[in-house]
């Protein structure tokens, strides 16, 4: 079995403005296939439209409520809710809420930076045909 405990996940800012603490990754754990994170935003914060090329994520609400956007569609979300974000899919999320929005991010295959591409900032407002930049080096949980 392998554990690990929220108490013990740091919790640091990623590139993608999002605070996340990595509760299970196999550059750390030592899982095999999937990675599992905690993610908070503020009241207003978004983060940088992204995508994974190779990875299916799942974004879980824990708390909170939010506007999701995957590609062109976008959708309200709120605690409870999960969403599907297929591999190659830009994305994002805006916190649209009072108080922190708290959500569980999952990957299968495993959140990998080489696999992540960031969209430039001036063109975070619509994903699309934009220029991208790659995530560079750092550890696992830096997104």
């Amino acid at each position: 079995m392998i554990r690990s405990a929220h108490r013990d996940a740091p919790a640091y800012e990623t590139r993608d403005g999002s605070l996340i603490r990595e509760l299970m990754h196999p550059d750390v754990h030592g899982n095999r296939c999937q990675s599992l994170a905690e993610a908070t935003l503020r009241p207003g914060q978004l983060t940088r439209f992204h995508r994974h090329a190779q990875s299916e994520e799942i974004y879980y609400v824990l708390q909170g409520e939010a506007l999701m956007t995957v590609d062109r569609e976008k959708q309200p979300i709120v605690r409870g809710d999960a969403v599907l974000i297929p591999p190659g899919s830009w994305h994002c999320i805006t916190n649209t809420g009072d108080g922190d929005l708290v959500f569980l991010c999952c990957c299968s295959p495993a959140y990998r930076h080489d696999d992540t591409q960031l969209q430039a900032p001036q063109e975070d407002v619509a994903p699309g045909n934009a220029t991208t930049q790659a995530v560079e080096g750092g550890s696992s949980g830096d997104r």
